[in-house]
């Protein structure tokens, strides 16, 4: 393996761990009705798990209301359990082929316990960011040590800086995002 494809690897591992962060931050309560909140809450159907939005219309007719439709009526009961198992504190009510999720305002220690649950997932995005970084300075070390590529000490270390800067970039990325997510929550 050369430093290119070190590197590369490096980058791809940190950027699926920021859109990882991303795309659970989406499903993070902030008060207001989201189809992000519930799409992708996985639901035991026909012997496996899918995310509800696999398995349902989702839509938000009312900003503290969401409505899902099941695509077969059969499976209303099993979406009711997920949500309910879900760990999100709603309460679905079926009301005949739909499912509606009342969304009530958090309270001031609601919003501060989803604050906290949202920086907890930015520092395991950050760990798993720290995770990849240590990877590739592995890599770049058995570069070094592989007497086929005829790597010198300096572009190791040039390439461990270049690695370092990725880690510094993507931490950036994820503190962006907590920080947006949190003020989102707090409605500022």
């Amino acid at each position: 393996m050369d430093l290119d494809d070190a590197l590369l690897e490096t980058e791809e591992a940190m950027e699926k761990s920021v859109a990882h962060l991303k795309a659970e931050l989406r499903g993070v309560r902030s008060g207001r009705a989201s189809t992000a909140l519930v799409e992708f809450i996985k639901v035991e159907c026909y012997g496996s798990m899918a995310e509800l939005r696999q398995l349902a219309l989702i839509s938000v007719p009312e900003p503290t209301m969401i409505v899902i439709k099941p695509f077969a009526p059969e499976t209303l009961q099993t979406i009711v359990k997920a949500i309910q198992s879900s760990g999100l504190g709603l309460n679905p009510n079926a009301e005949g082929k739909q499912i509606r999720l009342a969304i009530p305002a958090l309270s001031g220690e609601r919003r501060r316990e989803m604050v906290s649950v949202v920086k907890k997932k930015g520092e395991d995005a950050k760990v798993t960011v720290r995770n990849a970084r240590r990877d590739g300075n592995k890599k770049v070390d058995q570069a070094e040590k592989d007497k086929t590529l005829h790597l010198s000490e300096d572009d190791a270390k040039g390439a461990k800086n270049d690695i370092q800067d990725l880690v510094k970039n993507y931490e950036k990325q994820i503190e962006g995002s907590v920080a947006a997510k949190a003020k989102e929550i707090e409605g500022i």
